[in-house]
């Protein structure tokens, strides 16, 4: 792969030459590498066609939660989340000490792997939200909270310039991967201003099934928006909205 340079930039092929834009600019590469029936029937290749089994069930597991989710991540705006989402679950699947190696699968047990995921990694909620909260999951009744205390939105809420309000929003569910089906629940608080500086204390009660045999996922977000007539308009996009996964508790 090489980089194009000069003023005159290429799209398409030529020859064997395959010039293409990507967002790190433009580039080239040659065309040739290994035929895919050589790929599925070498015996050298074994390793590659494991590889590519797990790669496969990684990408698939990283959409299926991506669609469980889509309510709350339709409001970010980050382009790779889909390929940053997919190397996190490709660990998990890593992760499997159950299955041989290409068999290896998304078990329950090991989705705490993603515990901290950021579903905006440039509005991360670690560094947005600087209030100690408290992410619970009680599998028993069905109930996931988050729990904050009272604090001053105006020193420990990083919000972006041109934002007027926020609200914060929890988000639960059960997913079962293998089956492809989830129960999402998702709460949010009131609209408060960026610049109130004695915020109630405050808990947003998500509720499941009682008892699900699925792993559980805890979601924390934050969304800022520009107050102008009344009216509360969505600030950038989305941005600067940030989401993660608080907590997860596997099966």
């Amino acid at each position: 792969m090489a980089r194009q340079e000069g003023i005159i930039k290429l799209n398409g092929r030529i020859g064997d030459l395959t010039f293409y834009k990507t967002r790190d600019g433009y580039l080239a590469r040659e065309k040739g590498g290994i035929s895919a029936s050589r790929i599925a029937g070498d015996p050298k290749f074994e390793r590659t066609r494991e590889n590519m089994a797990e790669f496969g069930r990684a990408t698939k597991a990283g959409k299926f939660m991506r669609i469980a989710f889509k309510t709350l991540t339709s409001q970010l705006a980050d382009s790779r989340i889909s390929n940053r989402l997919m190397k996190e679950m490709l660990k998990v699947i890593q992760a499997d000490s159950v299955n041989e190696r290409g068999l290896r699968m998304v078990l329950d047990a090991e989705t705490e792997l993603l515990t901290g995921f950021e579903f905006n990694i440039k509005a991360p909620i670690g560094t947005t939200i600087n209030v100690p909260y408290e992410a619970l999951i009680d599998r028993a009744t069905g109930v996931l909270s988050i729990t904050l205390p009272a604090y001053s939105a105006r020193d420990l809420i990083n919000s972006p310039q041109g934002s007027t309000h926020f609200k914060l929003s929890a988000a639960s569910a059960a997913i079962n991967f293998e089956e492809e089906r989830f129960q999402l629940d998702v709460v949010e608080s009131e609209m408060m201003s960026v610049k109130d500086i004695a915020v109630a204390a405050s808990r947003l009660d998500c509720q499941l099934t009682a008892g699900s045999t699925s792993p559980l996922f805890l979601l924390l977000g934050i969304s800022f928006y520009q107050r102008v007539n009344q009216v509360d308009y969505p600030l950038s996009n989305g941005a600067f909205n940030g989401l993660t996964l608080a907590r997860i508790q596997g099966v």
